[in-house]
């Protein structure tokens, strides 16, 4: 696992030594984050399901100005944090360790410019965590959704719209975007 571009660029992260994280592959993760290259510099960005923490990581060596990472298990919140530190990163991100739900809830008042969902495949989370997002108004105006999820899998997105949609082997990445809260 490696930073693949930006001000880490080349930087290994630590490696993942638990069976319930499940990283993002460098070349899904380069291929994301092509996606939104314009997108990410100097905007706020939640990593949802962090994990190693490595999606946040990614924009924040590509400019983003504040990531907030997520999860509810200590052990992915410490991997990250180590990561983080490995980095000499001291500023421009948060954690939270609670569920997505209460997480989300904390974030209430905020808004962020992208927003990565990678939760467990087959958790069956996706929807609920649209529906909130949604629901607290966290997702800003012109901001994207990362849906990071199995190939084979299928939910309903509304009330957001698919903009993009790329498939990697089993994996699929879905880009999600609003145009209006009022509808």
């Amino acid at each position: 696992m490696r930073v693949t571009a930006g001000k880490f660029k080349g930087k290994t992260l630590i490696d993942n030594k638990y069976q319930h994280i499940r990283p993002t592959a460098d070349m899904v993760k380069q291929a994301i984050f092509n996606k939104l290259a314009f997108s990410i510099s100097d905007t706020k960005v939640l990593d949802l399901f962090c994990g190693t923490g490595a999606l946040g990581i990614e924009a924040l060596s590509r400019g983003a100005k504040e990531v907030v990472f997520a999860d509810s298990d200590i052990r992915s919140i410490n991997l990250t944090k180590d990561n983080l530190k490995k980095l000499g990163l001291s500023y421009g991100y948060r954690t939270i360790r609670a569920s997505y739900e209460k997480s989300l809830k904390l974030l209430v008042g905020e808004q962020f410019d992208v927003i990565i969902l990678d939760p467990p495949y087959k958790s069956g989370v996706y929807e609920d965590c649209l529906k909130k997002i949604w629901e607290y108004k966290i997702l800003s105006p012109d901001g994207i959704i990362v849906c990071e999820h199995d190939a084979k899998d299928t939910f309903d997105y509304s009330p957001f719209v698919i903009i993009d949609e790329k498939k990697y082997g089993i994996k699929k990445v879905t880009y999600l975007q609003i145009s209006n809260y009022e509808n």
